[in-house]
């Protein structure tokens, strides 16, 4: 199972970049890359399946279901956004056990008050310190096997400081997470001092999005200052919703995709990225009568 897999990597010390998915195209485009691991994001659950926005509205069952089909459909092993834990404490136990039962490999849980918000958009506020450890706590505590790591968010940067996130990511290892995760920051230098301040606690994670409100760095600076991983989670969704724009306008304006200027998969490789070629092997040996 995948979930297995992840921890051996970190402990060799790869760096792993883990772009974003949320639905089974992207994911197995993503899982034929040959990327260590592949991240499924709230927000773009919450965008491709409900068409709303990151602010606490997908649910444990949407989450869930999606990590299942995703884990199940690909060989790399999977980071899945679970938000605050989708409630109180209990929630927060079955959500690690459904998680982990799903296949993934991590599971993210964050300190924000619930609802949640995405972590680069304003308003965010966090929990109290000690209820946010309890969360950690309680998810390490249910999961089955230690190869299902842990990861611990705090969004604290915006409203408490860059010192009191990093207090908070160091009492997470503490309470047990395997891998901490600053959201945030908002220069590079802060993803440096974060680097600097947490060397040694647990695995550490960076999360890219262009345009948002935290520079992008390369993953060799990265590495340079500590972390282990960085996520994309916005990658494959900026993209695909540019290239969609573009191809429909196109199909509007000209009554055809015929001299589109956007790049675009033929059927038989669409195809293939779906396991047609499977399901014709299947017809061939079972379904075709015999001569």
């Amino acid at each position: 199972m995948a979930a297995a897999s992840l921890r051996p990597l970190l402990a060799a010390g790869d760096f792993v970049v883990a772009p974003g998915v949320f639905e089974m195209l992207s994911a197995r485009i993503a899982d034929r890359l040959g990327f260590k691991a592949l991240y499924l994001t709230g927000y773009g659950v919450s965008a491709s399946h409900l068409g709303l926005p990151d602010a606490g509205l997908v649910t444990y069952r949407d989450m869930v279901e999606r990590a299942r089909t995703i884990a199940q459909g690909t060989k790399t092993p999977v980071i899945a956004d679970a938000d605050t834990g989708f409630g109180g404490l209990l929630n927060i136990r079955h959500t690690v056990q459904g998680y982990e039962s799903a296949g993934v490999a991590a599971i993210q849980i964050e300190d924000q008050e619930m609802p949640k918000k995405c972590g680069h958009t304003p308003g965010r506020r966090v929990v109290p310190l000690a209820e946010a450890l309890r969360r950690i706590e309680v998810a390490v505590d249910a999961r089955r096997s230690k190869d299902f790591l842990v990861v611990a968010r705090t969004d604290a940067r915006a409203s408490l400081g860059l010192e009191e996130a990093i207090r908070r990511a160091r009492e997470f290892a503490r309470a047990g997470a395997d891998i901490l995760f600053v959201e945030a920051p908002e220069s590079e230098d802060e993803f440096r001092r974060i680097g600097e301040a947490l060397a040694g606690s647990a695995w550490l994670l960076a999360n890219m999005v262009p345009t948002g409100r935290s520079p992008v760095v390369p993953a060799e600076r990265l590495k340079s200052w500590g972390y282990s991983i960085a996520i994309w989670p916005g990658a494959g969704m900026t993209v695909a919703c540019a290239a969609m724009e573009a191809v429909f306008r196109h199909v509007r304006e000209h009554g055809s995709t015929i001299g589109s200027p956007v790049p675009a998969w033929d059927m038989a490789r669409l195809h293939d990225l779906v396991g047609f070629p499977e399901v014709w092997a299947f017809e061939r040996r079972y379904a075709d009568p015999p001569s």
